[in-house]
């Protein structure tokens, strides 16, 4: 403090340049006292926005300060009253602000003073500091150093509270009502994600309905399979065959789609280009990018037959027979000739009423076997990372596929190996067919833009999948997260609610909608500084 502090008139104050957030529930700052100067006449506290800096904190109206040379608190008045000790040079001064019940305290050298002071509930209060005597000189802490008063402590013990308040929220006699509505939540979350084995057996302890029929839950399960697996021709080509005119009627899905498997072909694990790896006799025969939907544990649980001239193969996710490439509205961005030729083409049956084929196991095996099959497609999982086999123990969590993938269509894939990453799995053909996709997928774009208009979004998807191409190795440079598996989850998000929304079904389960609904409760609460909701977040209810 430079000037002359001969009287009150020579006092003046210094406020933080921005005010304490109303949505923080608790703020905690310290100043220590470098040195108390001559008289010692320093103020630490609260003031509004327009206050008067000519004077020291809590003198005035919206104005809250502790002042040293008295120990008084002063409230919006020049009058004090007595709170606690005088603080002199060496000493730390605390000020915490509880904004949930609008009290705040002050603190010497890490202890409390104990006693809680009343604020109006207003908004917009600044850390402010007075001085008014010469060679007064103070250092503020705002959280860039350790504070002297244990805060977290005080925070724990709020959280606490605000925690146990939302426990032993009043159900009275509604409880019978709130479990029943809870089971159907759950119910619709697993039929949502596709868990048609849980969604059965939970629904047949908990006596609840399951809206959706079963073949239709498991052939949504094997397409979001396929997604998280990176096969997106193949969930393209399933779509197609399940749901005729989806894709059509949803050209923003379609792009998507066709973006992140030009994604998977770089990464060398779509079927476009994995079909080009060199494999044993046994996996060329089995394996040419086949839509196969359901993990081979064994002969008698395959569904995979020989096809005939009518069945549809898998030409990039498009169906390649005539008949149903005629309804398509867009390019189909089939394989070439010569891509497809290296082996037989194969199909699926996607229903489950027609699970009975014409091998001799598959008609020998029993409806325990096919359960268990079921259950295990839901849990287990395979991982091809540009066209390299890894194993891990990681399931499934929250309709999160981690680190593990699926859909293994012969057990001899396991043979395919690669030192290392390389672009579409380091095979010069399957680079070629990528770059020709490319090239289709920058012709559908230019479609769509010319029917609908431009799109920005399109513009950016299609521009990062292309920057890709720019780098040696893609998947460590700027743009390689898109090779990241959880990159799929968003898009199979967005198609398994396409589908149900197709079916007049929710294309969000119940339970994620109320979780919405509560994240955007405590938003709201954060704008209109409501404090505790920095206390209660819905992640702490998910664990």
């Amino acid at each position: 403090f430079p000037g002359h502090g001969k009287n009150h008139k020579d006092a003046a104050s210094v406020r933080a340049t921005h005010p304490i957030p109303a949505a923080c529930g608790i703020y905690y700052f310290e100043v220590k006292i470098v040195s108390k100067g001559r008289d010692g006449y320093m103020g630490i506290g609260l003031s509004a926005q327009g206050v008067n800096m000519n004077r020291l904190p809590g003198w005035d109206k919206h104005s809250y300060g502790y002042h040293g040379d008295d120990g008084h608190s002063f409230c919006s008045s020049g009058t004090g009253q007595p709170y606690g000790p005088t603080f002199t040079t060496g000493d730390v001064i605390g000020c915490c602000v509880n904004l949930i019940n609008n009290t705040c305290f002050y603190t010497k050298n890490g202890h409390s003073l104990g006693k809680f002071l009343f604020l109006p509930s207003q908004s917009n209060l600044y850390p402010t500091v007075g001085l008014q005597t010469p060679g007064e000189i103070v250092d503020a802490n705002f959280g860039q150093q350790p504070f002297v008063f244990d805060i977290e402590d005080y925070m724990r013990e709020w959280r606490a509270k605000i925690q146990s308040t939302i426990k032993r929220f009043p159900i009275g006699d509604r409880l019978g009502e709130w479990q029943a509505m809870l089971q159907n939540m759950v119910s619709s979350y697993l039929v949502h994600h596709g868990y048609c084995s849980t969604a059965t057996a939970f629904a047949r302890v908990t006596d609840t309905t399951i809206q959706e029929e079963q073949t239709s839950i498991k052939n949504r399960q094997r397409i979001q399979k396929l997604v998280l697996a990176g096969r997106v021709g193949e969930a393209i080509e399933a779509t197609q065959q399940l749901y005729p005119g989806l894709l059509e009627h949803n050209p923003n899905l379609l792009f998507m789609l066709k973006c992140r498997q030009f994604v998977e072909m770089v990464n060398g694990t779509d079927s476009e280009v994995r079909c080009f790896s060199a494999r044993s006799p046994r996996s060329q025969d089995s394996y040419p990018g086949s839509p196969s939907l359901s993990p081979r544990h064994g002969s008698s649980n395959s569904h995979v037959h020989s096809t005939g001239a009518d069945s549809p193969t898998c030409s990039n996710g498009v169906m390649s027979t005539k008949s149903k490439q005629s309804h398509s509205k867009y390019p189909t961005l089939s394989s070439s000739s010569s891509s497809s030729s290296s082996s037989s083409p194969s199909s699926v049956n996607y229903s489950e009423s027609n699970s009975t084929d014409s091998t001799k196991s598959q008609q020998h095996s029993s409806t325990s076997n096919q359960e268990t099959s079921d259950s295990e497609m839901e849990m287990e999982a395979e991982h091809y990372p540009n066209g390299v086999l890894e194993n891990s123990s990681t399931r499934i969590m929250n309709g999160t596929y981690k680190h593990e993938e699926i859909l293994q269509t012969d057990e001899s894939s396991m043979e395919d190996s690669c030192p290392q990453r390389q672009l579409c799995g380091g095979n010069h053909a399957a680079t070629e067919r990528m770059i020709q996709f490319g090239r289709e997928l920058q012709m559908l774009s230019e479609q769509l833009c010319r029917e609908y208009g431009k799109n920005t979004m399109h513009k950016k998807m299609l521009q990062d999948a292309f920057s890709l191409l720019a780098y040696s190795d893609p998947w460590n440079c700027p743009v390689g997260q898109q090779l990241d598996p959880i990159q799929r989850e968003p898009v199979c998000a967005a198609l398994n609610s396409a589908i149900l929304e197709s079916q007049n079904l929710p294309k969000q389960p119940p339970l994620m909608l109320a979780l919405g609904q509560a994240s955007e409760c405590l938003r709201l609460m954060a704008r209109v500084g409501l404090g505790s909701c920095s206390f209660a977040r819905v992640d702490d209810y998910l664990h």
